[in-house]
C-alpha cells in the first residue's frame, strides 16, 4: 500500500511530537520506569495528590484493610492519529473490597449521553450559551468521612512507611 510523499513540513510537525512522548504504552511499572516519558507522567500524577493533600503516610497496623493500587498507562492521539501526550493514572484495586464492609455507595462522575443531547437541545432551544470544561482530577476535589488505606503506588514505595490513609 503506497501512502504517498510526504512532505518537510509533515515530516517537521511528526519530529516535533517525537521528541516529547512517547511512542508505546508500557504495559508493566517497571517498563515505564524505564521510559522518561512516561515517569514524567507518573510524576504529573504524583503532583496532583500532592498539591491537593490527598494523603498522609501513616504506618500499617493489622486492623486496617488496605487496597492496593496500580498504574494505567495511556497514550493521547489527535485528530491524525499522532501521538501527543502520555497519561499515568493511578487507580486503587477496588475488587477485594465489600458492599457494607468496605463501602456503602459508590459514584462515578460520567454524564449519560442522553443527560448531555438533553442539555444541549435546551440550551439551542433557549439560545443559551454551553461551556466545556475537562476537570483532571475532579475526583481529588471530594470529600470523604471514612479513612481509606491504600497502598503506595509502585514504583514509589518508601521502605520504611507502607500505607496511605486519605484525610
Amino acid at each position: 500500500m503506497h501512502k504517498g510523499v510526504s512532505t518537510r513540513s509533515t515530516l517537521n510537525q511528526f519530529c516535533e511530537h517525537m521528541a516529547f512522548v512517547s511512542q508505546t504504552e508500557p504495559k508493566t511499572v517497571v517498563d515505564a520506569l524505564e521510559d522518561n516519558n512516561c515517569l514524567t507522567a507518573m510524576h504529573e500524577e504524583l503532583n496532583q495528590f500532592a498539591r491537593n493533600e490527598v494523603w498522609t503516610l501513616v504506618p500499617r497496623t493489622s486492623e486496617m484493610n488496605v487496597s492496593g493500587t496500580k498504574w494505567v498507562f495511556k497514550n493521547k492521539l489527535d485528530e491524525q492519529g499522532i501521538i501527543v501526550r502520555n497519561k499515568a493514572r493511578l487507580v486503587a484495586k477496588g475488587y477485594n473490597q465489600e458492599e457494607g464492609i468496605d463501602y456503602g455507595e459508590t459514584y462515578a462522575s460520567v454524564a449519560r449521553l442522553e443527560a448531555v443531547r438533553l442539555l444541549l437541545a435546551y440550551a439551542c432551544m433557549n439560545g443559551f450559551k454551553l461551556h466545556q470544561m475537562d476537570v483532571k482530577s475532579a475526583f481529588l476535589n471530594g470529600y470523604i468521612d471514612e479513612e481509606v488505606y491504600v497502598c503506595q503506588p509502585p514504583g514509589f514505595e518508601d521502605m520504611n512507611i507502607q500505607i496511605m490513609s486519605s484525610n
